[in-house]
């Protein structure tokens, strides 16, 4: 695993909209029946600005919002608009988070949510160390239909 990256000039930037966090959703399918639709789609309802990441999809538009090949394509797009990312959703396997984290703490995000059944240690560490939150092996709808916000919610 390569050294944490210093976070880009793009942290300074506001992360939040409407008093809500921008959640970028790394995986997020098009297909309704998947869980990072469903997710998305709950967060989105529920007052979310939602940033759809899956290379399989970029070009096309899911719930709405154009879907970026990388979180540093999406990250750079928000950029222009004065808007950063806040919390990175992972709906990727626990063996392929590492990079995700690499590329969250270059975009200076806040958090990184690892989906349920989504636990790497290694990644976790590397986050905190670049000073980022880390939640994993829960689900961010649960989560915030519970009502428990984590302190990024």
């Amino acid at each position: 695993m390569s050294s944490a990256v210093a976070p880009s000039s793009t942290s300074s930037l506001p992360s939040h909209v409407h008093g809500k966090p921008i959640i970028a959703v790394v995986g997020l399918s098009n297909r309704p029946e998947r869980a990072s639709f469903d997710v998305a789609a709950y967060m989105q309802a529920a007052g979310y600005r939602i940033v759809a990441v899956n290379p399989m999809y970029a070009g096309q538009t899911i719930l709405g919002e154009y879907c970026h090949a990388s979180l540093a394509q999406a990250s750079a797009v928000l950029a222009r608009g004065g808007l950063r990312i806040s919390i990175v959703d992972c709906f990727r396997k626990s063996a392929d988070i590492s990079p995700v984290v690499e590329e969250a703490i270059a975009i200076g995000a806040d958090c990184v949510w690892m989906q349920l059944d989504i636990v790497n240690e290694e990644a976790a560490v590397l986050a905190r160390l670049a000073g980022l939150k880390v939640i994993m092996d829960k689900c961010i709808k649960i989560e915030h239909a519970m009502g428990q916000f984590h302190g990024v919610l």
